[in-house]
């Protein structure tokens, strides 16, 4: 494996981070809030699921309790 200098790593270096696209500050805001949205639907999804498994679990124990 060939090794770089120092000088010349950086130069790769800021010529990477040249090519980046950055995300605009409405983007950014975007994505943050569909990420809020998304984790707030999946908490009530699970938090459902989990009320109807107690409530299923429940009645077969008081059934056969």
């Amino acid at each position: 494996m060939a090794t770089t200098n120092p000088l010349q790593f950086i130069q790769q270096v800021r010529s990477e981070v040249s090519k980046v696209v950055w995300p605009t500050r409405r983007e950014v805001l975007l994505t943050t809030v569909m990420v809020f949205i998304l984790a707030a639907l999946t908490a009530v999804f699970f938090a459902i699921v989990d009320i109807l498994i107690r409530g299923g679990l429940e009645m077969v124990l008081t059934y056969f309790g």
